[in-house]
């Protein structure tokens, strides 16, 4: 499994690619292993904050739902279009293609409180 070091983690399962003052947000490998194969993603289109620990929208697998949550404070500036019409990036590509939002983030102290990699991969062996 794959866990990139450029990356920060969430105990929900979410990461977080920081790029200066804004940052991608998707679902871990594991995350979309544990859910199975993606049909459906929701995240509102007039979706203009994210607040940490809240949930933004839900991802819909063949056998369940589930709620994607913001790992930090953030103005979102973009929302993944592809994944209306490709929901199944999120399975065949989650740290790229399958990315969520891009968000403007608020306090980036709060970047400090995510897990990293070696974090969440001792989160996910328990």
């Amino acid at each position: 499994m794959n866990f990139p070091e450029n990356m920060k983690y969430t105990k929900e399962h979410e990461w977080l690619l920081v790029e200066g003052n804004s940052g991608k947000i998707g679902i871990t490998e594991y995350a979309q292993g544990e859910l199975g194969d993606v049909v459906f993603v929701d995240i509102d289109p007039n979706t203009s904050t994210i607040k940490s620990g809240e949930a933004f929208g839900t991802i819909e697998a063949v056998k369940t739902v589930s709620d994607i949550y913001a790992p930090v404070n953030g103005k979102v500036i973009e929302i993944n279009k592809a994944l209306s019409d490709s929901p199944e990036l999120i399975n065949s590509d989650p740290y790229g293609a399958g990315w969520m939002v891009k968000i403007e983030i608020s306090n980036p102290a709060e970047v400090s409180n995510l897990l990293d990699s070696n974090a969440y991969k001792a989160l996910i062996a328990q």
